[in-house]
């Protein structure tokens, strides 16, 4: 402490220092798709630079672990083909899923994973601990979860598999510039949308300013949080992401010109709400604990149904898929929705009238998932594998409860469905709406190299429009960081204009001076959220777009300068709420552009009623230019094509790549 009672900051301060770097492939984020594209870069001969906000080693929402390893669709057990499968999760989306992220996660998922194992991360039942269960293969000894006849989701002890990440890039000689948050991407010449030669960040525990001069981009940082709700103190592990992840790598990429979709789509979820429990710490049937079984206070069992509607009499049932349906999808697909044709792919699941059975006194509130009378192997794979690997349940949730003296053996778990605080389905407020937190969201739209429209500059993970989970992350980034290092082979370093970099420290370090009517960045953070909830919440209309971007423009212009950081970690808190401005302010242009309602994309136009009309059924793509003004255009559903023909030699030139073999010069990809 020092005299005034003020903590001493532990770190030396250096705001005055610049740091220099070089580098080929500079990937800005080091969670999971960023460590993927430093190891696959790598591999293909490129000198590489990662730039993480947070620590390497666990950072990302799935530094903490993975429990299963989805859509596996290219592993020998799986009955489902690459391509059937992303046919089928584009269909589940209504035609709003990235059809390129999706092929390149179905058809490299095991292929990935075996780059896993050769890690030392371990993806199979090597001591035979669920040797004679159904789920388990016993030729390959993987465990399967959800689809049992199908086989397209393999279980792994995925809570290390970070760490093993992190040493394979300290192996490989990458450059890890951890306690580094990006704050700008650096143009050739600093001419607007010409191609990106680099990136600026802070160092968060000195404030030195750093530079990385690099001939490729990868943009793996994650979705924007805290745009309509913001509670750094209640809501804690509720968060299924980090709080930390702002969208820094949206704000960035806009400021230079890329071009976004899907902007526009946020929903009501309970991953929104600071009422919500730790994820996978409250029993239920759904996800992780899939597919437990539930009891009411009197100890009446909950029946299943399959997706006609039939009751299931046995636990095994309800990995099954129903009599004449082919495969279902993880989480049971889209059944609930409003769209027709879609219940093929809608998996066993509690029955859908619990609710209104409940009030007419047939069940007793609360519920419990009973893991007791369940057989051995399924309570050993959901309490014992499943929670315990799953990301931020290790520790908080399996040791915890069990040094409490749970024991799923003898013990049930309440459930929190039907009462205020509804566990993982609570229904929230309209205003308290999440755009990225959890399903699809919008993101940067790229072309099957995983490059944006601004040359040099890639995409991977959960910053890809409409594209989620850890495998995704996994493959993407892979995927992007061979695409990235062959586009390095064939281009210059470019040049570093010095006016953006000066203009861009200016920017960065405004904040270290206190002025008398000063605030902290909660403040600027929570008067953005109020100014989303309030013009851009569930209703909306042009007059209320129309205040809601008048609004924040304010905020841009009169309350950002205001804001004071005392310390490094203040000043990236600051930087990263000012990206979250420009995140809002991307939201609302792209809900200006929507002029039509979509029920499947949660958007509602009080002003343009009608749902989903045909001619809406589109991408619809925002840019923002040169002179401040917002470009508008679209991209049919589908635009990606053959899904085969664009993958295929893309990816036999990456493995070659990966391999230390030189690209061929006829196949380059574009510059």
């Amino acid at each position: 402490m020092s005299g005034h009672g003020m903590l001493v900051w532990p770190y030396p301060i250096r705001y005055e220092q610049e740091d220099r770097h070089e580098t080929d492939v500079l990937i800005l984020g080091g969670g999971i798709a960023g460590v993927w594209a430093a190891i696959a870069a790598r591999r293909a001969g490129a000198r590489v630079t990662i730039m993480e906000k947070a620590d390497t080693r666990r950072s990302g929402a799935g530094g903490t672990g993975v429990d299963h390893w989805g859509y596996a669709a290219d592993n020998p057990c799986s009955k489902i083909t690459p391509a059937e499968m992303t046919c089928a999760l584009v269909e589940n989306h209504f035609g709003y899923r990235n059809g390129i992220s999706t092929y390149i996660h179905t058809s490299s998922a095991y292929e990935t994973l075996l780059e896993m194992e050769a890690m030392g991360g371990k993806v199979r039942d090597t001591e035979d601990e669920f040797k004679g269960a159904p789920f388990r293969d016993d030729l390959t000894k993987l465990l399967f979860a959800y689809d049992y006849d199908n086989r397209y989701c393999i279980r792994v002890w995925g809570a290390n598999f970070k760490p093993l990440l992190h040493r394979r890039c300290r192996r490989l000689g990458v450059e890890i510039l951890d306690r580094t948050s990006a704050t700008a991407l650096l143009t050739d010449d600093g001419a607007y949308g010409a191609r990106v030669v680099g990136a600026t960040g802070i160092n968060c525990h000195t404030g030195a300013f750093v530079v990385v001069r690099a001939k490729a981009v990868i943009l793996a940082t994650n979705r924007p949080q805290r745009i309509f709700t913001f509670s750094s103190e209640h809501r804690g592990t509720a968060a299924h992401r980090g709080g930390s992840n702002v969208g820094n790598g949206y704000a960035m990429a806009w400021r230079i010109g890329a071009e976004f979709t899907l902007m526009e789509k946020t929903i009501r979820s309970p991953f929104a709400s600071p009422y919500s429990y730790p994820s996978y710490g409250t029993g239920n049937a759904i996800n992780t604990w899939y597919p437990c079984t539930i009891v009411d206070a009197r100890d009446k069992e909950v029946p299943w149904v399959d997706c006609n509607g039939r009751v299931l009499a046995t636990v095994d049932e309800r990995c099954r898929p129903a009599a004449g349906q082919k495969f279902f999808l993880m989480g049971g697909g889209n059944a609930s929705q409003p769209h027709p044709g879609l219940n093929k792919y809608a998996g066993p699941k509690l029955i859908p009238d619990l609710e209104p059975r409940m009030m007419k006194g047939e069940f007793t509130p609360p519920f419990y998932a009973d893991l007791t009378g369940m057989p051995w192997y399924e309570r050993k794979a959901i309490w014992g594998l499943m929670v315990g690997q799953e990301g931020k349940t290790r520790v908080p949730i399996l040791q915890t409860y069990e040094a409490s003296g749970f024991d799923p053996a003898k013990d049930m778990l309440q459930t929190y469905d039907f009462l205020r605080g509804q566990g993982m389905r609570e229904f929230v407020a309209p205003q308290e709406r999440t755009f990225g937190e959890i399903g699809v969201a919008g993101g940067l739209l790229t072309d099957w190299d995983l490059m944006s429209n601004i040359p040099g500059l890639f995409g991977a993970g959960d910053l890809l429009f409409a594209s989620q989970d850890h495998v995704n992350a996994a493959t993407t980034g892979r995927y992007a960081g061979a695409r990235a290092a062959l586009y390095a082979r064939g281009t210059d370093y470019g040049k570093l204009g010095p006016g953006q970099i000066e203009r861009e420290k200016k920017r960065v370090l405004a904040p270290l001076a206190e002025a008398s009517d000063s605030i902290d960045w909660k403040e600027l953070n929570i008067g953005i959220a109020r100014v989303m909830q309030n013009y851009c919440a569930e209703l909306k209309n042009e007059e209320l777009l129309n205040l809601a971007e008048t609004w924040l423009a304010d905020i841009e212009r009169n309350e950002v300068r205001r804001v004071f950081a005392g310390n490094p970690h203040q000043l990236m808190r600051m930087l990263d709420v000012v990206d979250i401005l420009t995140c809002a302010q991307m939201i609302v242009q792209a809900s200006k552009a929507r002029s039509a309602s979509s029920e499947v994309l949660s958007f509602s136009r009080i002003d343009y009623p009608e749902n989903d009309p045909p001619e809406w059924h589109k991408y619809i793509v925002v840019r923002h230019d040169e002179s401040g003004r917002v470009q508008v255009t679209s991209r049919p559903l589908g635009f990606w094509g053959d899904y085969e023909m664009n993958y295929g030699p893309r990816h036999a030139e990456n493995i070659t790549a990966m391999q230390g073999n030189q690209a061929s010069a006829g196949t380059q990809i574009r510059t």
